[in-house]
């Protein structure tokens, strides 16, 4: 992303901030993974999302009508023999000549510098909460501050979340957003088309994830922005499965939950397929439900209706389905009674999306005072309703069990609809079974 779009949020963030105020944004902490090991590191994305640098150990500093600029950026100064190891650093004047913060100060001289930068501030927006280093961090600063008060030095005096600020503003996706959502969003089906291809009986579940991360590095996004679910057989009826570690069976379904990070941004895809490339009869029966549930919520994905509305629209069609499947005992006309008393829940527990964004479970609240969030163009998130009915739910009939299913796209509000971003994920049943095990 060009520099100049991190300048442009920046200044919409400093017009929206009371004159008195500063925003102080740390970076993401790095994360050991074994030892001296750490997991490859992703900046925080409210950082990410003003100043695109990519950096640990940094504090971005917003405060308006600073004389002497209003982006101060702290960050680790250049170190020829730390760089040998571990790579190039920005340094100062990285910091400002590529990230064009107006000032930049090494992170070592964070405590000596941050009290003047805090003096004569009023109200603090940072991430409340959300680190307690930081939060003991901020409180000496504002104490060292508050020593001077007797002096006519003001001090801090409200702390605010910083969430107020930027992620309302994150929830809408301008132009530069939404095409970057959709680059990854075309990578990431093309990688669950690639699995597909790559499927058949006698794999291991892991090889299926070989070849969609894989092809999405091939395509230049390098990383998931969620480890992969990859889950046959019953290992489908657990959500938040990882192992991806089962050998794939004749006759089972596989889901596939897993998306690309690009440039900052995540896609999230669910497609769930035969094994060995056709579906039994009741395997399609529940998939041709939740494709119907899935569709059915889409439909609802206009500006003007509100966030529940999808999901109330995917657990009708669910609900009057599991009924005339069997699964739920009563009629159509019990279909209300039912929705009421929650019966689909064994079998659909989880919402049918979430905002989607450079968070997978992106920011944004669900609804505003008491009501449910009205849709706007520029909003994007998941629809993916899903059924799942292991082998220890009796209620269902035998044939139905150890099957779990999951169909997710990712959608955009637009300015008369809706966009499907992942459209191009095959998920007609015809059309997967054409698709499965036709490349080794």
């Amino acid at each position: 992303m060009r520099r100049a779009e991190y300048q442009r949020r920046r200044r919409a963030i400093l017009a929206e901030m009371p004159a008195d105020s500063l925003l102080l944004l740390p970076a993401a902490s790095e994360a050991v993974r074994s030892r001296d090991v750490d997991h490859p590191y992703r900046q925080d994305s409210d950082l990410l999302y003003l100043t695109g640098f990519p950096e640990p150990d940094a504090l971005a500093v917003l405060a308006p009508k600073r004389k002497n600029g209003e982006f101060i950026l702290f960050c680790r100064a250049r170190d020829p023999e730390k760089e040998t190891w571990d790579g190039a650093r920005a340094g100062i004047e990285g910091a400002i000549a590529d990230y064009r913060a107006a000032e930049a100060h090494p992170i070592a001289e964070l405590d000596e510098r941050m009290p003047a930068l805090l003096e004569g501030r009023t109200r603090i927006y940072y991430p409340l909460g959300r680190d307690p280093v930081f939060d003991r961090r901020l409180m000496g600063w504002i104490a060292s501050v508050r020593a001077k008060v007797r002096g006519g030095v003001r001090a801090p005096s409200e702390l605010v979340a910083s969430d107020r600020l930027l992620h309302e503003r994150r929830l809408i996706k301008d132009a530069v957003e939404l095409r970057t959502m959709h680059r990854a969003a075309r990578i990431s089906a093309a990688a669950h088309r690639r699995a597909m291809q790559r499927c058949r009986p006698g794999l291991w579940e892991y090889q299926l994830e070989a070849a969609l991360v894989h092809h999405c590095a091939d395509r230049g996004a390098r990383f998931q922005a969620y480890p992969p679910i990859v889950g046959s057989g019953a290992n489908a009826c657990v959500l938040h499965y990882v192992d991806n570690c089962h050998r794939l069976r004749d006759g089972d379904l596989v889901l596939i939950d897993a998306g690309c990070e690009l440039d900052g941004y995540a896609s999230d895809i669910t497609r769930t397929f035969p094994v060995n490339g056709r579906f039994s009869v009741p395997q399609r029966e529940l998939y041709e439900l939740v494709l119907a549930a899935q569709a059915a919520a889409i439909a609802k994905a206009v500006p003007g209706n509100r966030w529940n509305e999808p999901h109330d629209a995917a657990v009708r069609v669910l609900t009057t389905g599991l009924v005339e499947l069997g699964i739920l005992p009563g009629t159509r006309r019990s279909v209300p009674k039912l929705i009421r008393e929650e019966r689909y829940k064994p079998f659909f527990m989880h919402r049918t999306g979430h905002w989607l964004g450079m968070d997978v479970h992106d920011v944004g609240d669900y609804r505003v005072g008491d009501d449910w969030r009205t849709f706007k163009p520029g909003m994007v998130f998941t629809v993916e309703p899903g059924l799942y009915i292991p082998a220890s739910n009796e209620e269902a009939p035998p044939a139905y069990r150890d099957i779990g299913i999951r169909i997710e796209d990712d959608v955009a509000i637009t300015a008369d609809g809706h966009e499907v971003l992942t459209a191009d994920a095959p998920k007609d049943p015809a059309a997967i079974e054409a698709l499965v095990g036709t490349r080794a």
